[in-house]
């Protein structure tokens, strides 16, 4: 496995930037982690404007950045394919992944949507791979 891919999966915050219909980039800032087989996992929401786009073209590029997703001058880029699954035994998995990974920020990010959204948590995960 690349190096950088791998140190880009360790980061706590990774821009993933995810391509309109008119090729027109949209970073976005996220948790990801390793999954253990090569690719990276991101959990977020089934309606987000990510998953929308990811439907159309799986292209993704991820960057290190900051928790409000400033990406430092520099900071490597890997390409990666992304594939939206819905499936509970996947969320399940990418959910323990993260929450070891992420601990007690994890689990209060999710209980707080848990209760604005009163218990109605529909989320995805994206699986990334590399590319190329």
């Amino acid at each position: 496995m690349d190096d950088t891919w791998t140190r880009v999966g360790d980061e706590d915050f990774v821009s993933l930037t995810t391509f309109r219909r008119n090729g027109i980039p949209v970073a976005t800032p996220v948790w990801v982690a390793h999954s253990g087989d090569g690719s990276l996992v991101v959990t977020t929401p089934t309606g987000s404007g990510k998953v929308k786009r990811l439907r159309h073209n799986p292209e993704v590029e991820l960057r290190p950045c900051s928790r409000r997703g400033t990406v430092p001058e520099g900071a490597p880029v890997v390409l990666g394919r992304a594939v939206v699954e819905e499936s509970a035994e996947t969320e399940a998995h990418a959910h323990r992944i993260l929450a070891a990974k992420y601990k007690l920020q994890f689990r209060l990010v999710m209980g707080i949507e848990r209760v604005m959204r009163r218990g109605h948590t529909d989320r995805v995960i994206l699986r990334i791979t590399p590319r190329g």
